[in-house]
């Protein structure tokens, strides 16, 4: 009775103002009727786009100054050398050392750049702890000391940003249930995942249409039509405020494009011309399937090697710290660096690579090599010319990137290839500058040849067809704020596209396939003949199945001869028609309740029956036919997000495919 007496007393306390509190409780309650009436979604979806590009914003101001303070000290040294190699080697060495043990102590799915987990994941695989709120916070650190590493490590952001904002979506997602006080919901999810690519994207370049189309064409094999506002929604919001940001801190006085350039737009380029930028296409289609290539094949050597693979086993930041100090050491600007611009920074190459003069006519001259600020002039040396210094970079650089993607570390991929691809573009235009001085028509009006273009082209071109995109030229676009050229980078796109999807598979794709990740590859043949192979001629025949009426010792042997998540169930034995299927962990509790038939009479004695009577048979929703081609099973796959598929003829089970018999 006193036990009682205390809760009463306890429920009753009393709190002063119920009118008030009450009152203030309706109100809040009406207030989020009316917020949530247009849909509580695109709250949420405005808070990703202005959280994710807050953090790229402090990201990149961090990374600026830190990285000054680096010039600051490498300048003051003097000309000691050895301090000064000192300098330059030992700080990016250190900071992605630290990249690399901090990530992998807190979480072992930090490193590179998550856009192959991602394509998975959207598939329908549940990969465990890629989404969780600590590998948010482990890439986070771990990224920002990859980017103070600067242009020595050659690696960018884009890859591991767009996982960062699925992180937040995953995060947010949970909170608007938790908000609404609904179920999680399984599309809601993926719905807030495909809205976080776009936003990745859009919040490193600025760019949110082309985030949009970027995250379409590279993640979705199939896109819901519904998440296309969403996705313009996030990523809108997103890039506003990270532009907006710039303004807010005196790097701009208005929103203007991340990379803005200053081309003619009277007449940007020649139709005969048109030519030239399908060279470029062809050179930097040829150039993709060279280096997605070399890539795959050093990710296997790597995994292959007793002593990477030893190091990259146990010892992580020491495979780091040796790689990174080579890199550095081949950068350093009293030697080789001097050929490469090694004293740029990423986006200083690109703004560089973007320059409206022209290099190979003007470099001569004194007066304009003298112009301040001018960052075109870390390509000149006095012992070789601009054409000499490009192709020193780019030959450089082709394998010093492909041993940079081996590091286990966050980074990200994309900005190496698209500057990359500009520094092809920029060489092309450069020697078809020197050839036509005057232009392609020298008896009329001089109009010169524009390397800038030649280098957004080349940019576009060469990152779209490493991804399998043609986006890129939009991206071209916004992130310069240049239209002039978009009719020949589009077709420069295409052609570079169409040579490495016919020889190479994508570079997302290649650490899905090395890693081997439950992923379905793109049927890459379209030949008529592959569109004649039926499910009969691949599928699995020999399934384990069980009856309605089988027993504890046919259950039991089930379970031994297959480990599979769920088994067919048939009508009997004699007649195979498929009624449904039973989970692994049914079979699992029909065991443990019922005797086997050789158990000693002492044991406790368990109810006899069976797999009809006591296991709760779901019906089959889907099952294909033998006759059913290899594209239909695959969009099957693909747009249903369907593990495993029962074949029957005429309602009797014939086989069984997975995603095993479709890849």
């Amino acid at each position: 009775e006193e036990e009682e007496e205390r809760v009463l007393v306890s429920e009753h306390t009393w709190r002063p103002c119920p009118t008030a509190r009450r009152r203030l409780r309706v109100c809040l309650e009406w207030v989020k009727r009316q917020l949530f009436r247009v849909g509580e979604d695109w709250y949420f979806l405005f808070l990703l786009g202005v959280l994710m590009a807050t953090i790229s914003f402090m990201m990149d101001h961090l990374i600026s100054r830190v990285y000054a303070a680096h010039c600051w000290v490498y300048q003051e040294i003097g000309d000691i050398g050895v301090l000064k190699y000192l300098s330059w080697t030992l700080y990016p060495t250190a900071l992605a050392t630290f990249s690399s043990g901090f990530s992998q102590s807190i979480t072992p799915h930090s490193s590179g750049s998550g856009i192959p987990e991602l394509k998975t994941i959207l598939m329908g695989v549940v990969l465990e702890d890629y989404l969780a709120i600590q590998n948010f916070g482990a890439k986070v650190v771990g990224l920002t000391c990859t980017l103070m590493c600067g242009s020595s490590l050659f690696l960018g952001k884009v890859g591991p940003y767009v996982h960062l904002s699925a992180m937040a979506a995953a995060y947010l997602g949970k909170m608007r249930t938790s908000v609404t006080r609904e179920y999680e919901n399984k599309f809601k999810q993926r719905e807030m995942l495909v809205a976080a690519q776009a936003v990745g994207v859009a919040t490193v370049f600025g760019a949110p249409v082309s985030g949009v189309l970027f995250s379409i064409e590279v993640m979705s094999p199939h896109f819901a039509v519904r998440d296309y506002w969403r996705g313009f929604f996030a990523a809108t919001c997103g890039a506003f405020m990270f532009r907006l940001l710039a303004v807010f801190n005196s790097e701009q006085e208005t929103i203007v494009a991340l990379f803005k350039v200053d081309l003619k737009i009277d007449f940007p380029f020649d139709l005969l011309e048109t030519f030239f930028f399908v060279i470029l296409g062809v050179v930097c289609g040829l150039v993709a399937c060279a280096y997605l290539f070399c890539q795959r094949w050093m990710m296997v050597a790597v995994r292959r090697n007793w002593l990477t693979a030893k190091l990259l086993a146990t010892d992580k930041p020491v495979y780091t710290a040796l790689v990174v100090l080579l890199l550095s050491s081949i950068t350093f600007p009293p030697g080789l660096g001097q050929l490469m611009a090694s004293r740029l920074t990423m986006k200083e190459y690109l703004t560089s690579l973007f320059d409206n003069h022209t290099w190979g006519v003007r470099a001569p001259n004194a007066s304009w090599a003298a112009e301040p600020g001018g960052l075109w002039q870390e390509w000149h040396h006095p012992s070789a010319t601009v054409f000499g210094t490009l192709a020193f970079f780019l030959v450089m650089k082709f394998w010093m990137l492909i041993v940079a993607t081996t590091l286990p570390l966050p980074a990200g991929y994309f900005m190496p290839i698209f500057i990359y691809g500009a520094a092809i573009g920029r060489l092309l235009g450069e020697v078809v500058a020197l050839l036509f001085p005057r232009g392609l028509h020298p008896q009329g009006l001089s109009r010169p040849i524009i390397p800038a273009g030649y280098a957004l082209a080349g940019a576009a071109a060469f990152s779209g067809s490493v991804t399998y995109s043609v986006s890129t030229a939009l991206l071209v676009c916004e992130a310069t704020g240049h239209l002039g050229h978009l009719l020949p980078t589009v077709l420069a796109v295409l052609v570079a596209n169409a040579i490495t999807q016919k020889h190479q598979p994508s570079f997302y794709d290649a650490p899905i396939i090395v890693k081997n990740l439950p992923y379905l590859p793109p049927i890459r043949s379209r030949h008529t003949a592959s569109y004649k192979v039926v499910v009969e001629e691949f599928m699995q025949r020999r399934v384990v199945a069980l009856a309605k009426g089988d027993g504890f010792q046919e259950v039991l042997g089930a379970l031994d001869a297959s480990a599979d998540a769920e088994y067919p169930v048939v009508e009997s034995a004699g007649s195979p028609t498929l009624v449904g299927t039973v989970s692994r962990a049914q079979l699992v509790t029909f065991l443990q309740s019922h005797q086997h038939p050789q158990a000693p009479p002492g044991e406790k004695v368990a109810p006899v029956g069976t797999l009809g009577d006591d296991c709760a048979i779901e019906p089959i929703m889907l099952q294909l036919s033998p006759w059913t081609s290899l594209h239909q099973a695959y969009h099957l796959f693909q747009l249903l997000k369907l593990q495993r598929v029962f074949v029957t003829r005429s309602g009797e089970l014939v086989g069984a495919v997975g995603w095993t018999e479709v890849r």
